[in-house]
């Protein structure tokens, strides 16, 4: 269904993706990415690590690692995927926003929103 290959959106170390190894259609569950969740008030000894980056905030009181493929879709402002937090699992659900063609990678909007366009917290305050 997914996979991991290079992507050439990556700027990171690895230049990963995620990859559709099959088609999807619009709504179509892609993956359910299982987390971590710990208190807020526990942060404070993650965010000295490389760790930080792959954390993010999990209702209002805890942050959360996110596993499996998770971590490593890329982000784009037009997005072909979506996700929801499901408490309930403890997952993040990821959804084809379009449909997505076998071979495409599979990209969502890191703040959360398809539509939001805000700038990205680790790109704030960085010159063009």
């Amino acid at each position: 269904m997914i996979e991991v290959r290079t992507s050439t959106l990556s700027d990171g170390e690895l230049n990963r993706g995620v990859f559709a190894t099959r088609d999807f259609a619009k709504g179509d569950l892609i993956h359910e990415a299982p987390v971590i969740p710990y208190p807020n008030e526990q942060h404070e000894h993650i965010e000295k690590t490389l760790l930080a980056d792959y954390m993010f905030e999990y209702g209002a009181n805890h942050t959360a690692l996110l596993l499996g493929y998770g971590m490593l879709f890329n982000h784009s402002y037009t997005p072909n995927a979506h996700y929801d937090l499901n408490f309930d699992n403890h997952t993040v659900d990821f959804y084809a926003y379009t449909d997505i063609a076998a071979g495409d990678e599979i990209l969502i909007n890191y703040n959360g929103e398809v539509e939001n366009d805000d700038p990205l917290w680790f790109n704030e305050g960085k010159e063009e």
